[in-house]
């Protein structure tokens, strides 16, 4: 029959130190913790993949919408280049920075998962092999020094109690010569007692010597052993901290940007566009396209014909189809037409869908400007209400219980709201205290044991009812202090 043998049971701890029986659990406990290590390094590196994939992604984002509001707007020329730079060096950006997403994932991330699974090897009964070995290295080699330390503690214990005994045998000796009352015989019997308590000592004495000469022999040979273990698990655990230092500086070139030579051509091109900006030509192209530098069919005198005056009257007549014409406009309220003295309004087709389409369109609104848009139209109904306002008469004072407000606590005829609850006859309870209460706030009741008063609110959560008192006073009172009267 095989006993397992504990090197913790039976002996105490005296220190925190390394040699203290049992204490190498926390070497051991450091193989559980490389693993987990491990875990939280791959879920660090995917969090930041993560935050890379989602930064590349709103910097397209970015840069298509903004192209597109940029293209639509009134920037012109060399300027509008440069700020369509600001567009391209974020596309590229964003390239790259799917680039370490990738690298972090595909080779930083499976590289650790990959070591961890050949450094750690997981047994059927759960836990490592790795840790099973080094907690069975540890017991072996701590196993005959722990057992002689055992022996030095019971020796130890047997000497002490020897000593307590030979103290109390002489302590009853002394004190039996100062009584008359003991006969000789008894005398003896105490005498003989200290003798052989005297003789425990002794032995006791020199077992406990002896052991602790042994565990003292023992000790290089206990030390050189739990060394020898000890180092083996400094040299996994120095496998796995060498490890993550080659991983994290991989993952620190991954994330260094600034070295590589396509992120430094992203801005030295953006540089290069920018001041490729010339805002002579740029207003030198205006000029010419929409300002004074436009050709010009200035007016001449022009002799009359027959045959211009039938193609101008086509023209005319052709204008005059393709317009839209509104008429019966009538003017309501404050409301007033462009044109007060006109009864028809002629718009040609294609000036109408441009109004409508700028009325609809904004090319630089964002998304965060819908709420002041919004704020403005209400300004502008705030503005017209304000407006009618004017000619309408209202009392210099407003109150919320007007005669004609239906919800209000009193209606046109002195009657009371039908919509509010009649909480005095669906809760108003007599109820009598059973002990003196002292209210602590200025919104609690007083009351002594067997006063009545009313309950008004049933208990809330925290135990608190509201009543009334008979001299009208309302307040909280606790609700284990009262009793409903029968």
């Amino acid at each position: 029959m095989s006993v397992t043998y504990d090197d913790s049971v039976g002996v105490e701890v005296s220190s925190d130190s390394f040699w203290e029986v049992g204490n190498y659990k926390r070497t051991v406990k450091r193989i559980d913790d490389g693993h987990r290590l491990c875990n939280d390094l791959m879920n660090c590196i995917h969090e930041r993949a993560r935050i890379e994939k989602a930064y590349a992604q709103q910097l397209t984002e970015w840069a298509k919408r903004w192209k597109q509001l940029v293209e639509k707007g009134p920037q012109y020329g060399t300027v509008e280049k440069a700020w369509n730079a600001m567009m391209s060096e974020a596309e590229k950006v964003s390239e790259l920075h799917l680039d370490v997403k990738g690298s972090l994932m595909n080779e930083d991330f499976e590289k650790i998962k990959n070591w961890q699974k050949e450094a750690f090897h997981k047994q059927m009964m759960g836990g490592f092999k790795e840790t099973r070995e080094a907690e069975d290295g540890f017991r072996k080699a701590q196993k005959p020094w722990a057992k002689k330390l055992k022996e030095v503690e019971a020796s130890k214990k047997a000497y002490h109690a020897a000593c307590k005994e030979e103290k109390l045998a002489v302590s009853r000796e002394t004190n039996s010569k100062a009584d008359p009352a003991l006969n000789p015989e008894q005398l003896k019997k105490l005498q003989d007692k200290v003798e052989k308590c005297k003789q425990d000592v002794l032995k006791t004495k020199d077992k406990y010597e002896k052991s602790l000469k042994e565990l003292d022999q023992a000790t290089p040979q206990y030390m050189e052993n739990m060394e020898q273990v000890f180092e083996q698990c400094q040299q996994f655990e120095e496998k796995r901290l060498r490890f993550f230092r080659e991983v994290l500086l991989e993952v620190q070139k991954h994330l260094d940007l600034s070295n590589l030579p396509s992120y430094k051509n992203i801005y030295r091109e953006l540089e290069q566009n920018i001041q490729a900006a010339d805002t002579v030509e740029d207003l030198r192209w205006f000029r010419a396209n929409h300002g004074p530098g436009m050709s010009m069919n200035w007016p001449q005198f022009e002799e009359w014909s027959a045959d211009l005056n039938r193609t101008l009257s086509r023209r005319e007549k052709k204008k005059a189809s393709e317009g839209v014409t509104l008429t019966g406009i009538s003017q309501t309220g404050d409301q007033a037409l462009p044109n007060k003295h006109s009864s028809n309004l002629s718009v040609q087709s294609d000036t109408a869908q441009s109004v409508q389409s700028q009325s609809s369109y904004n090319p630089f609104e964002d998304e965060d400007d819908t709420e002041s848009i919004v704020s403005e139209k209400e300004d502008n109904k705030r503005k017209n209400v304000s407006s009618y306002e004017k000619t309408q008469s209202y009392p210099t004072e407003w109150s919320d219980e007007e005669a004609n407000n239906p919800f209000s606590s009193t209606d046109a005829n002195g009657d009371s709201n039908p919509f509010d609850e009649d909480a005095t006859s669906a809760t108003e309870v007599r109820v009598r205290a059973l002990y003196d209460y002292e209210g602590q706030e200025h919104d609690e009741l007083s009351f002594k044991a067997g006063d009545e008063l009313t309950k008004i609110e049933d208990e809330d959560e925290q135990g608190w009812c509201k009543g009334r008192l008979d001299n009208g006073q309302v307040g909280l009172y606790p609700a284990n202090y009262v009793e409903a009267i029968q």
